[in-house]
């Protein structure tokens, strides 16, 4: 084949460092449009982008240029950086260590789009910690309780 051509769907999910609550209305939209702009820049553009006060959701497409590492890593380095210039309230913020990738099939994807579009209804019943391992369990990704929060 002369080209290279593909389309791998992720969902991504992250959170703030402990869990704190630092994502407010205040940034919410501001930090969703940065996002968008980090994950273009990476040529792996955003389908949706959706948060809560203590972690972000993404459906986007991976580049097949760029490892999903060091996209997340860029994505998480410079929103945290951006984030702090928002107010002496946002000094302290950071993103924990860690994150959820998932890949998502074509098929799937209105289905992913819309559980993402609706993560403050879901959060009403749902904890974090409860979606992030129903999420795993569901995607067969093994982890330790010891280490996943930290």
């Amino acid at each position: 084949m002369a080209q290279s051509l593909s389309k791998m769907l992720v969902h991504l999910i992250f959170s703030t460092k402990d869990r704190g609550q630092m994502i407010t209305d205040d940034i919410r939209d501001e930090l969703h449009a940065y996002l968008v702009g980090i994950f273009k820049a990476y040529q792996s553009p955003s389908i949706i982008i959706n948060s809560v006060a203590d972690h972000v959701h993404v459906l986007f497409i991976l580049s097949k240029n760029h490892a999903l590492a060091d996209i997340i890593e860029e994505v998480k380095k410079s929103s945290s950086k951006w984030v702090k210039t928002k107010g002496y309230q946002y000094a302290s913020f950071a993103w924990q260590g860690g994150y959820g990738a998932f890949s998502v099939s074509e098929s799937d994807c209105e289905a992913v789009k819309q559980y993402i579009a609706k993560q403050q209804e879901h959060h009403r019943e749902v904890t974090f910690q409860e979606e992030l391992r129903a999420l795993l369990d569901r995607n067969g990704i093994a982890y330790d309780e010891r280490y996943i929060w930290v």
